[in-house]
């Protein structure tokens, strides 16, 4: 059986979020990046699989040492989903501040009223 993996399920884990951060700006060697976690290296081992089997790191071999290297362009598929949440949502918040701003001047306008006849 084979596993399909996406940019989504990659960044669903805090630590493969953590990994991507520390080889966003610079390849690491496999030690340098399993040094930074408190568990084991096989364990940083299998979220570096995951994260290159979704392409978003790449492996290469400079003599005995195994570096990571980011490809970030993979993210601008999670950036393009969350643009249109974005829209939506930002639209229902203009929405929502409207209709507070409206009751708001209904208040005012109603408490206004309220004291001009006492």
């Amino acid at each position: 059986m084979i596993i399909r993996r996406d940019v989504f399920q990659a960044i669903a884990d805090p630590t493969r979020r953590q990994i991507i951060d520390l080889v966003a700006t610079r390849p690491l060697h496999l030690n340098a990046i399993a040094e930074q976690f408190d568990v084991s290296r096989q364990a940083v081992s299998v979220h570096v699989r995951i994260l290159t089997e979704c392409g978003l790191l790449v492996i290469t071999q400079k003599g005995r040492e195994r570096y990571c290297t980011a490809r970030l362009e993979k993210l601008h598929e999670v950036a393009s989903w969350v643009t249109q949440y974005k829209a939506l949502w930002e639209g229902r918040f203009a929405a929502l501040d409207n209709y507070l701003q409206n009751e708001k001047s209904k208040r005012t306008s109603h408490d206004s009223k309220r004291t001009k006849r006492k």
